[in-house]
């Protein structure tokens, strides 16, 4: 199943790029939501081979999902690979400056099924595909307006 969505942002590229790639802001939020995360490598710079292992509740289970930074090309791409046992899938972030001002920023949330419970799980979902891409689509708006206000505040 594979969801996507654009969004054009009055705001550079680079920043653009900061904001997605700001992991321990994401960290917080999922804890806020109430998922359990932790950083699972050692590096300390940004870069491919990041490591997230996370806990939350999904459709009344305890669901683990392993997340791996793939692909990190600031301020152009990055691609986050998940792995949760029965499923599989990718994040994927894509940026395009349209001026000095403006990116055009492209999100693809690809999720496989690697059992059948899992495939019926998706072909359930796949139902309701209406309803998950609005609120996909709603995030990722939100998030873009997020951008432009920090961009808009004097030091932001």
């Amino acid at each position: 199943m594979k969801l996507s969505t654009r969004q054009d942002i009055e705001v550079p590229a680079e920043a653009v790029f900061a904001a997605v790639s700001d992991f321990a802001a994401f960290e917080r939020a999922a804890l806020r939501r109430g998922a359990e995360v932790a950083r699972t490598d050692l590096g300390a710079e940004p870069g491919p081979g990041m490591t997230w292992s996370l806990r939350f509740r999904a459709r009344g289970r305890m669901r683990r999902v392993v997340c791996t930074l793939d692909h990190f090309d600031p301020p152009n791409a990055l691609v986050c690979r998940l792995d949760g046992g029965s499923f599989g899938g990718a994040l994927t972030v894509n940026l395009v400056a349209l001026s000095r001002a403006r990116t055009r920023m492209a999100v693809q949330l690809e999720l496989l099924p690697r059992t059948i419970a899992a495939r019926l799980l998706i072909q359930t979902a796949r139902l309701s595909r209406g309803a998950y891409t609005r609120r996909f689509e709603d995030r990722v708006q939100k998030f873009a307006a997020e951008v432009e206000l920090r961009q808009a505040r004097p030091g932001g």
